[in-house]
């Protein structure tokens, strides 16, 4: 298995005052593990937590286990909590109910986008522009997810958005693997722009098929990667 290498340091969590201490800590653990600054397999210590946030036990203790609920650790008996290992039959299993569902997506966003649809896809390009020219993973893995969030609204069916949405929170990890691969973030910014531009010109079927290449692809450069 060959993985992106990161390095942890403490990194205080970017949230909001307002924010509970709870979701601050949730949001921090819950992105070193999806970089890989917490590796696959590696036991949490609460303690090395809790100096890195500057957050205290109770609300620690509370993201982790609301981590092990959606499956990004896994309660050890007797040693902890683990960051969950990166599995091939995760991936390919949530790639399969990816290609089904956003294939109904986009057929539906090219029926039913509206302006400001175009408009909040086409800024995320130009930002994804950027990350590209930066080799920004963590931004492009950022932007790769808010697009599909995008065209999951403008296709105007909310139950399907939320079914994709819950997807694309579990590929996080499996979307900055694949990115960190060379040229792929290159790749994957022409591949969004070739689905951008069918969505505009309502094909539908083009679209279709473009995204099916698109997550056909994510696929390929994973099983370089796991």
């Amino acid at each position: 298995m060959t993985l992106p290498q990161t390095s942890r340091t403490a990194r205080q969590p970017k949230r909001p005052n307002a924010a509970s201490l709870a979701e601050q800590a949730y949001d921090f653990v819950k992105r070193e593990i999806i970089t890989m600054r917490l590796r696959p397999s590696e036991v949490l210590n609460e303690a090395e937590l809790m100096a890195l946030t500057g957050i205290g036990r109770t609300p620690v203790h509370q993201a982790l286990h609301r981590l092990v609920h959606e499956g990004m650790l896994t309660i050890m008996p007797r040693k902890g909590i683990m960051v969950r290992p990166v599995s091939l039959d995760d991936v390919l299993a949530i790639i399969d109910v990816r290609l089904v569902n956003e294939s109904y997506c986009v057929e539906l966003a090219a029926r039913h986008a509206q302006a400001q649809d175009f408009e909040a896809m086409e800024a995320l390009l130009e930002r994804s522009a950027v990350c590209v020219a930066a080799h920004d993973v963590e931004g492009m893995m950022d932007i790769d997810r808010e697009f599909h969030l995008a065209i999951s609204a403008a296709s105007r069916n909310a139950v399907l958005a939320d079914i994709l949405r819950g997807l694309h929170e579990r590929s996080l990890r499996f979307w900055f693997i694949s990115l960190s691969e060379p040229h792929h973030l290159e790749d994957v910014h022409e591949e969004h722009l070739e689905l951008f531009r069918l969505l505009r010109e309502r094909d539908a079927d083009g679209a279709r098929q473009s995204v099916q290449r698109h997550i056909e692809a994510f696929r390929a450069t994973l099983f370089n990667r796991i």
